[in-house]
C-alpha cells in the first residue's frame, strides 16, 4: 500500500506541474493578445493590465461598454 500513496503523491504532483504550465502559457497568450489576466485573492478581483501594471478596477476590456 505505501506504493500507492507515492504513486498518489507523484500522480497529483504531475497534475499541479500541468496546470501551472497551461495557467503560464494562458497568461502569456493573454499578454500577446492584450487581454489582462484576471486573479483573485482574499476575496478579491485584481486584474494585470497587458502593461503590468495591477489594478481593482475593471478594465474596459472586460466591462459590456469595453
Amino acid at each position: 500500500m505505501k506504493n500507492n500513496g507515492n504513486y498518489n503523491q507523484n500522480f497529483s504532483a504531475e497534475l499541479i506541474r500541468l496546470g501551472n504550465r497551461g495557467v503560464r502559457k494562458a497568461q502569456e497568450e493573454n499578454r500577446r493578445l492584450g487581454i489582462p489576466n484576471v486573479y483573485f485573492k482574499n476575496g478579491k478581483i485584481y486584474y494585470q493590465l497587458p502593461d503590468g501594471e495591477i489594478t481593482s478596477k475593471e478594465p474596459k476590456e472586460l466591462t459590456d461598454d469595453g
